[in-house]
């Protein structure tokens, strides 16, 4: 990121790896027309491997987990927060930037009325399906080509409740760093592992996993809560929310199970259904 005319550097303490404290005002100031295109563009997020964290909480869920910061942004008023204080020195004795800055700078690149007192700018971090650690009864949810933030930002955190060892998102979804996702987390982004794969790259996975692959469909026969999970790892596989999962992607699975349902209704939400479907996985794997 570029280093902004209007920036003054300010005073610190010599640290192993210092960063740098800047006070910026305008919203026309090239880093914050920066920062402000990683909540807007996806392309640019991807390019740049960086994403927004916005909130003191998300903050310090990320530095206690060990994500890398590159930029913090604070309201400059409210810097006597020990809280918030502490986070900006962890970010300076980190190597990376602080930037004070006003409400209005806040608000922009949040594109909220009323901005909360922390943005972090992060490394974005995923990993290759291989990668992914079942541990010994491991539940991992498999989603295909979900299209809303709030569902996928409410399944990470979901799957961090139920203890899953990580989500996988398959083919073209939406990005799991977008700022609308990230906030639906709560924080659980920074706790389950995310890998990020087309859809034939986990059908090749899928060919030398041993595990159990359990796809929810309309047409399935089996009752979500008859197959052996936990038995051996286990993927859920769930579907896009308009049209369930492609047929590649069924045929794939060792069981198709279905939800039952009493009501008009002939779906569930995707974010509730995987709740379902990852919670009778936990219970039974409990009493292996």
């Amino acid at each position: 990121m570029s280093e902004p005319a209007d920036t003054q550097q300010k005073p610190r303490r010599s640290t192993a790896a210092p960063g740098r404290v800047k006070e910026v005002t305008s919203v026309s100031n090239p880093l914050v027309k920066d920062i402000r295109l990683l909540a807007q563009k996806k392309q640019h997020r991807g390019e740049a491997g960086l994403f927004l964290a916005e909130g003191l909480k998300l903050v310090l869920d990320a530095l206690e987990a060990g994500w890398r910061i590159e930029t913090l942004v604070v309201r400059k008023a409210d810097l006597d927060h020990p809280a918030l204080s502490k986070a900006a020195a962890k970010t300076v004795a980190l190597g990376a930037d602080v930037i004070e800055a006003n409400e209005k700078v806040l608000a922009a690149i949040s594109r909220r009325d009323n901005p909360q007192s922390a943005i972090g700018v992060f490394r974005q971090k995923t990993l290759p399906p291989e990668k992914i650690d079942f541990g010994k009864h491991g539940v991992v949810v498999a989603l295909d080509r979900v299209r809303d933030p709030g569902n996928l930002g409410t399944i990470i955190r979901t799957a961090d409740a139920a203890g899953a060892r990580a989500v996988m998102l398959v083919g073209d979804t939406v990005d799991p760093f977008g700022l609308e996702a990230v906030r639906a987390t709560m924080g659980s982004i920074f706790s389950v592992p995310l890998a990020r794969v087309s859809e034939a790259e986990f059908l090749s996975w899928r060919a030398g996993f041993g595990g159990l692959l359990v796809g929810t469909h309309m047409t399935g026969t089996t009752d979500f809560r008859e197959p052996a999970y936990g038995k051996r790892p286990t993927v859920l596989l769930m579907g896009n929310e308009q049209v369930g999962l492609s047929d590649t992607l069924a045929g794939a699975c060792d069981v198709l199970a279905r939800i039952p349902q009493a009501g008009r209704a002939d779906s569930l939400n995707l974010a509730v259904a995987t709740a379902v479907m990852l919670f009778e996985a936990r219970r039974s794997a409990l009493k292996l």
